[in-house]
């Protein structure tokens, strides 16, 4: 599933389209993908303008000039390409195939910018785990409602992190996914930032939040090893997992800065260290962690 740092990829790849431009048509070829869209989807989106295109977590959010907000979720493996009158391709150079079918053409948004351009915005979902639905303002839908800090920024400090992981006895990594907690991170991530603050997967989440210096240090370098891991591959255009893509049909190249995950059986590549990376499951999911430096 695409991670907070494709869906900010998506987000900054379809912005100069859609912030200011207007909705005059839209297709819902089907009438559901994980839900059925809301009543009289195509109806309530026709004419409106897009005022801002923001994202809440791994969720695309989408202001419309007198409401609604529309809330997308690319779900398994959805994507978002853009075609103008001039050009129907889809530039880059591709890590993994992704769907060119139309069958999987889902949503088509007819879109005019300000100066007359006109562009279709597909929404193309194969396995048809994404979703869109209508929130009537900011964060108070409730898939949005109850999320928590956003792990982006200079907001998420090692103070800020302690006091989340205060007297929590769940494994370290399980309480980092905890989404009530910090919104957005997902499991690729929170094993790559846990491995850059040589901190177990399996270590109580409490014991970062512990009196005295050891543990503050612990907190703050967390803090910064998950700030500067969403950086980097937001910076890098997200990951190039199989069924993510940029908006140009383009694939990030994140992947191969990895660390840790999916790199079981390799040794681990931090400096002065013997160990190898290894995986175990935690709560269904797999895990990829080196236990020689990360304690």
């Amino acid at each position: 599933m695409p991670e907070l740092p494709e869906v900010e990829t998506v987000r900054r790849g379809l912005q100069p389209v859609l912030e200011g431009a207007t909705i005059t048509r839209v297709e819902a070829r089907r009438p559901d993908l994980r839900f059925p869209f809301p009543e009289k989807f195509s109806q309530r989106l026709t004419g409106k303008t897009v005022t801002a295109l923001g994202r809440r977590a791994k969720y695309l959010t989408m202001d419309l000039k007198g409401g609604p907000v529309l809330i997308c979720h690319l779900g398994m493996s959805g994507s978002f390409r853009i075609e103008t009158a001039d050009s129907n391709d889809m530039p880059g150079i591709f890590h993994h195939d992704r769907s060119k079918s139309s069958n999987h053409d889902h949503v088509v948004f007819h879109v005019v910018s300000p100066a007359g351009a006109r562009s279709r915005v597909i929404f193309n979902d194969p396995r048809r785990f994404g979703f869109m639905l209508f929130a009537e303002g900011p964060d108070v839908h409730p898939m949005l409602a109850g999320l928590g800090v956003e792990p982006t920024g200079n907001t998420l400090d090692g103070a800020l992190l302690a006091s989340l992981m205060k007297g929590r006895r769940s494994p370290l990594k399980a309480a980092l996914l905890d989404q009530r907690l910090i919104a957005g991170l997902g499991n690729i991530y929170v094993s790559e930032a846990l491995w850059r603050a040589s901190l177990s997967p399996l270590r109580e989440a409490g014991t970062i939040a512990k009196p005295g210096k050891k543990a503050q240090a612990q907190s703050e370098h967390l803090a910064q090893a998950i700030r500067s891991v969403i950086s980097d591959a937001i910076a890098a255009g997200g990951s190039s997992l199989r069924d993510y893509m940029q908006t140009d049909g383009s694939l990030g190249y994140f992947q191969h800065s990895f660390a840790v995950y999916d790199r079981e059986g390799e040794a681990c590549s931090k400096p002065g260290c013997s160990g190898h990376i290894e995986r175990i499951v935690q709560s269904g999911r797999s895990t990829f962690y080196c236990r020689t430096c990360q304690r």
